[in-house]
């Protein structure tokens, strides 16, 4: 990229992923944000405190698939980079509605595509030399793995079992064939589950979370034996800086912490913490509101990511361990009960909180 302050357009800004990222480069990079979202149930603008009218935030409300607007957005504010995170990401929606995913993940990011290789194209040779794409997946595109399983790598076969992973792989597929057969400059990152601050209250850990606070059974799906790595969002938007910036085009990176927590495991820690934080008025500990229901349809049993390639290639680490990260996270929370509270009350099926959320992060 070049040396002076680069534009940025970011596709799904105002997500969890998104808008953390969007205020990563906002508060620590001298970086322009072109911001474009569609603000569907889960994209948020709320508590965004100075951020969102930042004079280096330019926010967008539209849809992925309005080839129009894309081409317009590239046009007129010429960035030298896409960070492409807009996706439908939580898996029982995509059971229970695939057609949406499809619309979104693959036809929008075809659209996109389409777009960014026409722009790049016609860019004049230096700019054209530093434009890269990046495009934000999941590693759910490789199914699930068995117990004694080698962790996912960039060599991984991919194997999704769900609808939103097999659309987050279509999705994969279009942005390597476009750099293979037009040597459009591309590069994939693949993702463990994120967590975090403003995380939509569909996920697993700010749905326990929230269900606590309310005195609420906190669901787990099967045994909770699911296996997970789980990357707090920071560490995430260090990691996509650094690729978006020093990766190499056409290559994939897969992003986690290389620490396997099953899902029961996860729950007593974050429940062994709230009993800290926020004790129970009962005196019980929180763990006691532990509630096994039925388990999803096809659920992948063990993720795990071998993030050796991005540790050496472009020397990042995660910073933020488990614990340190869900006190962090259980703290916003707290202290951000307007925030959540405006989500179930107005902005939300609440049946759709009457089941664990997906562990998935976006």
């Amino acid at each position: 990229m070049n040396d002076h302050p680069p534009t940025v357009l970011i596709t799904g800004g105002a997500g969890f992923i998104g808008s953390n990222l969007v205020m990563h480069l906002l508060r620590d990079t001298d970086w322009h944000v072109v911001n474009l979202d569609a603000l569907t149930y889960a994209g948020n603008l709320e508590g965004w405190g100075g951020f969102l009218t930042h004079p280096r935030h330019h926010f967008v409300k539209g849809n992925l698939t309005d080839a129009a607007l894309l081409q317009h957005l590239l046009q007129s504010h010429q960035p030298q980079a896409v960070m492409h995170l807009a996706a439908e990401s939580h898996v029982d929606r995509s059971i229970d509605g695939p057609a949406v995913f499809v619309q979104t993940n693959v036809c929008g990011t075809a659209v996109l595509l389409e777009k960014c290789l026409h722009y790049w194209q016609n860019l004049p040779a230096p700019a054209k030399h530093a434009f890269r794409l990046l495009h934000l997946s999941t590693d759910e595109v490789h199914g699930s793995l068995g117990p004694q399983d080698a962790p996912f790598c960039e060599s991984t076969s991919y194997a999704p079992r769900s609808p939103y992973s097999a659309t987050k792989a279509a999705a994969d597929h279009l942005v390597r064939a476009w750099h293979h057969t037009y040597g459009f400059p591309s590069i994939v990152a693949n993702a463990s589950n994120n967590y975090g601050p403003r995380q939509f209250p569909e996920k697993l850990i700010p749905l326990a979370i929230v269900k606590l606070l309310q005195g609420e059974p906190i669901p787990l799906y099967g045994d909770g034996s699911q296996i997970r790595d789980w990357l707090h969002v920071s560490d995430h938007c260090h990691a996509l800086t650094k690729i978006l910036t020093h990766g190499q085009t056409g290559d994939t990176y897969l992003i986690g912490t290389g620490v396997e927590t099953t899902n029961r495991s996860l729950l007593l820690l974050l429940c062994e913490l709230m009993d800290e934080m926020r004790p129970r008025r009962d005196g019980l500990s929180h763990a006691a509101a532990i509630s096994p229901v039925s388990d999803r349809p096809g659920h992948d049993h063990r993720y795990a990511i071998d993030a050796s390639h991005l540790r050496r290639s472009l020397s990042w680490q995660p910073r933020i361990d488990l614990r340190s990260g869900l006190c962090e996270t259980i703290a916003w929370y707290l202290s951000h009960p307007g925030w959540w509270q405006a989500i179930l009350g107005h902005r939300y099926n609440m049946e759709r909180l009457g089941t664990s959320g997906s562990p998935r992060a976006q």
